[in-house]
């Protein structure tokens, strides 16, 4: 059971993140991430993502993290029925499940392709230009070096989008200076200082950093 809101903004950020509610499938998938380690993202921030896929009419989306599939079933559902969701993880195991909650909602094997290995090792392998959407879920520490590939792989009018941006509320703490946090505040400072994206932070979840591929 969540835990009651204890001023009126947490209550306003609670009643943002419940305003889209998950289906069986969803709800399903959730759990098999947290059965076996991979907690997914948020209603909130999966309902950005369907959103955001929607808005850039997205045919092709790259997701560094599959998980057990919360957020790819988001991102389909806000692709182009003709769209194809290229998803990379280290974990098979997970990926294996991901594919079962993808099949559950009725999406072929056409539209999700899955690449097990490091995003670092995959990513160079893919397109320059070649995507509508970059979605960042993988390990923290190389939050940077997505972005980096994720420029280059986006088409001018693309986004990328991190979660966790806000880090456990940690990012916004100047005492806190362990690794993932400042590795996270230097990613907002990144994208903010990039005269080629316009950025946007989103309060859902654990933050939502999103940015527009302004040039090339």
């Amino acid at each position: 059971m969540a835990e009651t809101p204890t001023s009126p903004l947490e209550a306003a950020l609670a009643y943002a993140e419940e305003f889209h509610a998950e289906d069986d499938i969803l709800r399903a998938a959730r759990l098999r991430g947290a059965e076996v380690g991979a907690p997914p993202i948020l209603p909130g921030g999966g309902a950005a993502l369907c959103f955001l896929a929607t808005a850039v009419n997205a045919r092709a989306v790259v997701e560094i993290g599959t998980g057990c599939g919360v957020s790819g079933l988001w991102l389909l559902r806000g692709m182009r029925q003709d769209g194809t969701l290229t998803s990379v993880d280290v974990e098979p195991e997970h990926q294996r499940l991901a594919r079962q909650s993808f099949a559950q909602a009725g999406f072929s094997g056409g539209r999700v392709r899955l690449i097990t290995g490091r995003a670092l090792d995959v990513l160079p392998r893919l397109s320059d230009g070649g995507y509508d959407l970059v979605f960042c879920d993988g390990a923290v520490r190389e939050y940077p070096d997505y972005l980096a590939e994720s420029v280059r792989l986006l088409r001018v009018g693309g986004v990328v989008v991190f979660t966790n941006a806000l880090w456990g509320n940690r990012v916004t703490d100047p005492a806190r200076r362990d690794p993932e946090t400042v590795t996270v505040r230097e990613l907002g400072k990144l994208v903010r200082s990039d005269d080629r994206l316009r950025p946007l932070m989103m309060p859902l979840g654990d933050g939502i950093l999103a940015a527009v591929k302004l040039s090339g």
